[in-house]
């Protein structure tokens, strides 16, 4: 299993199948962290896209930086975000109310549900990245 660590979450591919990106606890996410974390979910994909599962429980907060960081389109066919709380779930809906997403998203706060969802058929598991023309 490929693992990067960087600082306020860590990035890994398992069973060579699912991106997983786990936000420390007590996290306040911002431009910077949100864009070493895309740059890390990129760097693992190795040039290909997966279902990325994204536990944020335990962040405190998302700055609209942040927001603008993660519209933009990354190494994930599709994201789950995994919360536990109400406020993660206000967090999220605001998130996906006013920023476009680039892949199909949604929130879970189960975790056998959000890998349910992410292993349907069509999400595209290693498959290349398209280039840019």
């Amino acid at each position: 299993m490929e693992q990067i660590d960087v600082g306020d979450s860590v990035v890994r591919l398992e069973d060579g199948r699912l991106l997983h990106l786990v936000w420390n606890h007590g996290v306040r996410i911002d431009a910077d962290n949100a864009r070493e974390a895309m740059d890390a979910v990129n760097e693992v994909a190795n040039g290909r896209m997966y279902p990325l599962l994204v536990d944020m429980a335990a962040t405190t907060f998302l700055s609209r930086s942040a927001r603008n960081v993660f519209a933009q389109p990354c190494a994930a066919s599709r994201i789950a975000l995994l919360g536990e709380s109400p406020v993660d779930r206000a967090l999220v809906d605001y998130q996906l109310h006013t920023t476009p997403v680039p892949c199909p998203t949604r929130f879970f706060t189960s975790k056998s549900e959000a890998l349910a969802w992410l292993g349907t058929k069509d999400q595209g598991v290693g498959t290349v990245l398209p280039t840019a023309s």
